[in-house]
């Protein structure tokens, strides 16, 4: 008997592949640096854990409503209108189990078979597996390295798009990048949407870390509200990774749907938890500003070292968690020969573990230079400067 067909076309997020390998050398009884995967060794607030133990303790272990519990929608609703300056109400907010799901059922809800959806390369390696796996055709717009980090490439992404696109997915504060949009390339970006009549995927995952600045979100952009649905997370601002709780928002119609889709595919999103994100939002903020100050030390400290090694160089980023080091030199005088061969030898050698740009979507075949991403969410400030310091004397002996 065989499997499904469509199941070739499904993906996987590969750095889980790294954290086996770390495993592996962790049980051999080697020191590990998990600069490898974004999660957060901070602790969940206070007050969102006690609110939901008594959500447990209160009954709150039945199904929900489909579409999430009204008051929870209601706090994500007024979050969103106060921080993107774009009036939502309840019933264009659709609570999920994590942000991921948001993807593909974006996708599901506004893709055929047949369509092309465009995607940021190096980008989140979700969207192009779901994007193959539900049909569509996937194309990964580029980046261009400049002075001032990434930018997306708008010539090369208009010349991708045919009367076959229907979709674009933007992650603006992103990931593995690091960087984000200027006002004039959202500006660009939104002329381009609105010309071609696209649907829009705005991850905001990473909205709420930064470090100076105010994020600005694309559906602040004139006629881009009625086409976007933002992809809303509580894992990162409120350290709540493993909890699984986020939210689609959007127009209506597409929200409606994407309900439909909840009933099929996991019923509700867990009940008491949804409790706990009303408390993350509606709480005080003072473990958030410790978390973001903490985490721009780090980002501080990581780069230093990182612009210190020779062969090594890498833009300091004013939002996420990640860096995005180019390290095509440093290879070369190692003799080192790919991305693989550098993760193995670096995670065997040093005990430092990093994703690499190959392990967030297709290299293009026009690329030249090589990256690592850095996460420095998970590690402390002396774990940075150990881990990093055994980098660069490895690199450079």
């Amino acid at each position: 008997m065989s499997l499904a067909k469509r199941l070739k076309n499904l993906g996987t997020e590969t750095a889980f592949k790294i954290s086996e390998l770390t495993f592996e050398w962790k049980n051999k009884g080697y020191k590990i640096y998990p600069f490898h995967i974004g999660d957060l060794n901070f602790p969940t607030p206070e007050h969102i854990v006690d609110i939901a133990f008594k959500a447990i303790k209160d009954g709150k272990t039945g199904y929900s409503p489909s579409p999430g519990i009204l008051a929870l929608r209601d706090a994500i609703a007024e979050d969103v209108t106060n921080s993107r300056g774009v009036k939502y109400d309840y019933n264009e907010v659709s609570i999920q189990p994590g942000g991921k799901p948001v993807i593909g059922k974006f996708i599901q809800a506004v893709i055929n078979p047949g369509d092309e959806v465009l995607y940021p390369s190096p980008g989140y390696p979700i969207y192009e597996s779901q994007i193959e796996y539900f049909g569509g055709i996937p194309k990964p717009y580029r980046f261009l390295e400049t002075n001032e980090g990434f930018k997306i490439d708008i010539g090369n992404l208009e010349s991708l798009i045919t009367k076959k696109t229907k979709a674009i997915i933007y992650n603006n504060c992103h990931n593995p990048l690091g960087v984000e949009s200027s006002d004039g390339e959202m500006e660009a970006l939104s002329e381009l949407i609105l010309k071609n009549d696209l649907y829009v995927l705005s991850d905001e995952a990473y909205f709420d870390i930064r470090y100076r600045g105010k994020t600005r979100s694309i559906v602040s952009f004139s006629g881009l509200k009625n086409r976007t649905i933002i992809l809303y997370t509580f894992s990162k601002k409120y350290a709540m990774t493993g909890w699984r709780l986020g939210a689609a928002i959007g127009p209506k119609r597409i929200i409606d749907v994407i309900n439909k889709l909840n009933v099929n595919i996991e019923s509700c999103t867990n009940h008491f938890v949804q409790y706990a994100g009303i408390s993350a939002i509606k709480g005080p903020d003072k473990d958030y500003k410790n978390m973001i100050q903490e985490l721009e030390e780090r980002r501080n400290i990581a780069c230093d070292i990182l612009n210190s090694i020779n062969g090594v160089r890498v833009y300091k980023p004013d939002t996420t968690f990640y860096l995005f080091p180019d390290v095509t030199e440093a290879m070369d005088k190692k003799g080192i020969k790919s991305l693989d061969e550098l993760v193995f030898r670096a995670i065997a050698d040093t005990g430092v573990a990093f994703t690499t740009r190959s392990h967030f979507g297709r290299r293009l075949p026009d690329e030249k230079r090589y990256y690592i991403r850095i996460a420095y969410s998970g590690v402390t400030k002396d774990e940075i400067r150990e881990g990093l310091n055994r980098l660069k004397e490895w690199l450079e002996n």
